[in-house]
């Protein structure tokens, strides 16, 4: 259940994520709920093995939304220097 959770909290971390680093980006929607579940899936991961947590306390707490925007903020940064550079 906590893959699934994180994969739906994606979905949101994306679009915030979209919205704290607003800019144009190659992708449009697809691109953006998809960078957000890759993300929310990173932050999860992260959460875990660098603070030795489990950072998916529920769907509704505040650690697990950092985490799930923080991942996404991260895969986004990632994919605009990717993308960027194979437009040139």
């Amino acid at each position: 259940m906590g893959i699934i959770a994180w994969i739906l909290i994606g979905l949101f971390a994306g679009l915030i994520a979209k919205a704290l680093m607003p800019g144009k980006d190659p992708g449009g929607c697809i691109i953006t709920i998809i960078i957000g579940i890759v993300g929310g899936l990173l932050g999860g991961w992260l959460g875990k093995v660098i603070f030795g947590v489990d950072s998916i306390d529920g769907f509704f707490s505040l650690s697990t939304w950092i985490a799930a925007i923080v991942g996404s903020v991260i895969v986004l940064l990632i994919y605009r220097t990717v993308a960027g550079q194979r437009s040139r």
